[in-house]
């Protein structure tokens, strides 16, 4: 038994060192400290179209909200332009209902030529050359009872010329009535035919082209219609005016910044992890982020990005010792961050206590 008793100790004392160690070494770990920087995104904001600033409504320092007029070119000549389009636009519209009535009209045509007179022109054409065959025969008959009545006096040489004169009229008369019945039931000339048919391509044609015209007149007025709305320039999202770079009455091509952003949201911060402490920082890691200024007060973020390429260090190092100091970019997004960070603020960053 007393044998046993420093056997005892001894594991005592072992088991206690290992417990002191372990727990220095998770403290260490779980203490891992990386370095960065803040990186807040900023933007050049500029006109698309050319003219005169006529206001500026933002000075440097200003906080802005997404979506607010920031500055304004004069909208004059470009309300113009719009109006100019729309009155095209009209014009175009009223060729292209003209050109359609026209076309219809040519279609219509075209049919009747095609189809050849109505039935009822046709009969129409047979009564009146009937009619008129019934009167060239009454006034043949007359003609003949006069022609005999002449020649031994019984009736006056004018009443004589007058039934003749009768007769080749009525004669006349029935070769017109049949001259016509022959047109309306051998229908319209080929010539016609072809000739209507030329003018349906051509009212075709026509509507065609004014049917062009408007869509190149719509597109003129949403042309127009945009133009007009890029003489207001409005902020992409919420931030901080750092650059007022024109004034109020500065002519300015469409380009030119006019007033610079800093963004407010997403606030990242770039560290750098090493090669052995690559495993404890996976995308989606909870993090604290300290800054000089309030050490007790971290903001919190998380892990977005891990780059898959080594920094600082050439790509090939093969031994043991320099891969130890091969250096990987991290881009933390801080979740909770009130504007007190500022671009390039020195930070540590650590994992989340959670």
């Amino acid at each position: 038994m007393k044998k046993a008793i420093p056997v005892i100790l001894l594991l005592g004392v072992l088991a206690a060192g290992g417990w002191y160690f372990y727990g220095k070494y998770r403290n260490e770990e779980d203490a891992l400290v990386l370095h960065g920087n803040v990186d807040i995104r900023g933007v050049d904001l500029g006109f698309r179209v050319s003219g005169r600033i006529a206001e500026v409504l933002k000075d440097e320092g200003d906080a802005v909200k997404a979506g607010e007029l920031l500055a304004r070119i004069d909208a004059e000549p470009y309300q113009r332009e719009l109006d100019q389009a729309k009155a095209t636009h009209l014009q175009a519209v009223a060729s292209l209902e003209q050109a359609k009535a026209s076309l219809v009209q040519a279609k219509a045509d075209a049919d009747l030529k095609r189809a050849g007179y109505r039935t009822e022109e046709v009969e129409q054409a047979r009564a009146s050359l009937a009619q008129a065959k019934v009167t060239m025969e009454n006034s043949e008959r007359a003609y003949q009872r006069q022609s005999t009545l002449v020649k031994t006096n019984g009736v006056s040489r004018q009443n004589f010329e007058n039934a003749e004169a009768a007769y080749h009229e009525a004669e006349q008369r029935m070769k017109v009535a049949e001259a016509s019945l022959k047109q309306l039931e051998s229908g319209f000339r080929v010539e016609e035919v072809a000739a209507a048919e030329a003018g349906v391509g051509a009212a075709q044609a026509a509507a065609g082209a004014a049917e062009a015209a408007v869509v190149r007149a719509e597109a003129a007025v949403k042309t127009a219609e945009i133009k007009l709305q890029d003489t207001e320039l409005k902020s992409p999202s919420d931030g901080i005016v750092i650059t007022r770079a024109q004034e109020p009455g500065a002519i300015v091509q469409a380009g030119p910044t006019v007033l610079s952003l800093s963004l407010e949201d997403p606030v990242w911060v770039r560290a750098y992890v090493h090669e052995p402490e690559l495993g404890k920082f996976p995308p989606g890691t909870k993090v604290e982020v300290l800054t000089d200024g309030r050490p007790d007060q971290p903001f919190h973020g998380t892990v977005g990005f891990v780059s898959p390429r080594a920094e600082f260090t050439p790509k090939t190092v093969e031994t043991q010792e320099l891969r130890t100091s091969l250096v990987y970019r991290m881009r933390v997004v801080v979740d909770d961050s009130d504007g007190s960070l500022r671009q390039g603020m020195p930070v540590r960053v650590q994992r989340s206590a959670e």
